[in-house]
């Protein structure tokens, strides 16, 4: 017999910036380091994308929109062994074999950029011997990874002149240009985690006293920056950006973040962007220094499409679509393992255990990378079997009435509540 088809609103096609997506299920953007490794830490081999990483990608495309794993957008932004770049040719070439086979799969595939800022290490650079940031302010607590595949303290960045801004803006323009140019369907502005657009804008990484920190407004001049070079490039509404206001990842969380993330929203607001995608999750460490800050709170700032991100279960993700707090959901670690992620969604297949840990970002090739199988349903069963088996499905899975759902949808709603009245 047929599979029962849910009414899940999140296998429902959602337009974003033209292109009809055919569900509203993101791969999110996940550092996987599967690059291919090699001895030398500073062989430009090791920065090219791949094979596997191609094979990674075209088994997921059956998601409503692919993001990538965060990319260097320069030599300077790097900072992470075995993850890929777009700066030269050789490694454009290798993602528009990636590109291509998104596509000739039906995928819609966006391209992350990123600057690691001060959460690179020296051995990165070893020319400059120095990171870069906002201001003289290392991370306060735990380790860089270095060239070396070692861990080391973080490192006293060297606060950016004025010339190294206006350099790097250009690279995130020169970045972009690229990735056009091998068939991406658009960008995402990696201006969260930590990592440097985020530095800037945040009170806790940025001390400066020129026209880029003191003020909010001075703070998020980056990231607009960024954006208006882009929009030479790509139309506006192909460039999307990700922002993390609750977490704590890079030693970040400013006293005054539930004020100056709706102020970012606000900000780029009148550019009719892509996408926000929105860590609202407190999955990746919360920073507890101000009340948290939800998709609903972006929501009254931001009329665009929004994507959750962070810890979401489909039922969580159903209900905050429902609810009108986000457009579209983003699952990484669900993802990893369940490479028909969006078809387990809708059919209430069973979903696979979780990929362990040591496979995340590691470089085992395709062990914990590409060998997860997509689901093989079991032998068809009798009439009087499938009929038990459709109650079964329809009391545990997602053939919930609309009804129900709207239930859940209020559940989730008050779940992002919860959160704020907790950290008031």
């Amino acid at each position: 017999m047929a599979d029962k088809k849910s009414n899940l609103q999140l296998m429902s096609e959602f337009s974003v910036g033209g292109q009809k997506l055919k569900n509203r299920v993101v791969l999110a953007p996940l550092t996987r380091a599967r690059c291919t490794p090699t001895k030398d830490p500073y062989d430009k081999i090791n920065k090219i994308p791949n094979d596997i990483m191609g094979d990674y990608y075209e088994q997921r495309a059956s998601g409503g929109l692919i993001i990538t794993e965060a990319t260097a957008i320069s030599a300077a932004g790097c900072g992470w062994l075995n993850a890929p770049w777009a700066v030269t040719e050789e490694q454009m070439a290798g993602w528009k074999k990636i590109v291509d086979r998104v596509h000739k799969a039906n995928g819609i595939i966006y391209l992350q950029l990123w600057h690691m800022g001060r959460q690179s290490h020296s051995s990165f650079h070893p020319d400059t011997k120095e990171i870069l940031s906002a201001s003289a302010i290392a991370v306060g607590s735990g380790q860089a990874s270095t060239a070396f595949g070692t861990k080391a303290d973080y490192e006293k960045p060297r606060a950016m002149t004025l010339e190294e801004i206006k350099q790097t803006v250009q690279d995130y323009k020169a970045c972009a240009a690229r990735a056009k140019a091998v068939g991406f369907d658009g960008v995402e502005i990696h201006s969260a985690n930590g990592y440097l657009i985020d530095q800037f804008m945040q009170a806790c990484s940025n001390k400066r006293t020129d026209k880029y920190g003191g003020s909010m407004e001075n703070r998020v001049r980056l990231l607009v920056e960024v954006i208006e070079a882009i929009a030479e490039v790509y139309p506006a509404n192909r460039i999307g950006f990700r922002l993390s206001p609750n977490g704590a990842y890079g030693g970040m969380g400013s006293e005054d973040n539930a004020e100056l993330f709706p102020f970012v929203a606000k900000a780029v607001e009148k550019y009719g962007l892509a996408y926000l995608h929105l860590m609202d999750g407190l999955g990746f460490g919360f920073h507890g220094k101000c009340k948290v800050v939800t998709a609903m709170d972006m929501r009254r700032h931001f009329s665009g499409p929004i994507i959750a991100n962070v810890g979401l279960t489909k039922e969580m993700a159903e209900g905050m679509v429902r609810s009108g707090a986000v457009d579209l959901a983003a699952f990484g670690r669900l993802y990893i393992s369940n490479p028909d992620l969006p078809e387990r969604f809708e059919n209430g297949w069973p979903l696979a255990e979780s990929a362990p840990y040591e496979t995340w970002w590691r470089p085992t090739g395709a062990k914990g990378y590409t060998d997860w199988p997509k689901y093989k349903k079991p032998a068809e069963k009798t009439d009087k079997e499938e009929a038990k088996a459709d109650i079964q499905r329809s009391v545990a899975n997602d053939e919930r009435t609309d009804d129900a759902w709207n239930v859940i949808a209020h559940v989730s709603h008050l779940r992002v509540e919860l959160f704020a009245c907790m950290t008031q």
